[in-house]
């Protein structure tokens, strides 16, 4: 398992490369990347993402585990970006390692979810005329709840 949280880049392929070394077992990779968007009209010029060290790491940790519970996961890197940002920037990377497709994107939209609504990260928004902090959505919290409803069936 690799967990991230930096300021620095990341390259998907050298990641997934990294996981699958000379695994023979591996039937599917699938990885989500997320990038800081603007908006028609919003004039984003950043996004600055804050964190608590040591903590955020520990949340990511437990996510993934989370996942590993519900579907047959071989592995998993979950690479977030902290710091100042741009528009186009890469923000976040969720990728799954699994026997199966099926498995694998269950989980990484699983991990996602729970990354939008679980782990413990600030977004501030700012554009030519203020800043702000971004509050959560409640789209996000609606797509990690339905995961809850899942299990209960």
């Amino acid at each position: 398992m690799i967990i991230k949280v930096q300021q620095g880049d990341f390259d998907v392929a050298e990641i997934n490369r990294q996981m699958l070394g000379e695994r023979c077992d591996v039937g599917a990779i699938t990885s989500f990347t997320g990038l800081v968007r603007d908006l028609p009209g919003d004039g984003l010029q950043t996004m600055t993402l804050e964190h608590y060290p040591g903590m955020t790491e520990k949340s990511l940790c437990g996510i993934v585990e989370k996942a590993q519970q519900r579907w047959d996961i071989i592995d998993c890197a979950v690479i977030h970006r902290v710091g100042e940002l741009k528009p186009s920037d890469q923000i976040v990377l969720v990728s799954v390692l699994s026997a199966h497709r099926t498995d694998a994107f269950a989980a990484c939209e699983f991990i996602m979810d729970y990354l939008k609504t679980e782990a413990p990260f600030w977004k501030k928004e700012t554009n030519s005329q203020n800043s702000q902090w971004v509050e959560a959505k409640s789209s996000d919290n609606l797509a990690k709840n339905r995961w809850d409803s899942d299990n209960n069936s």
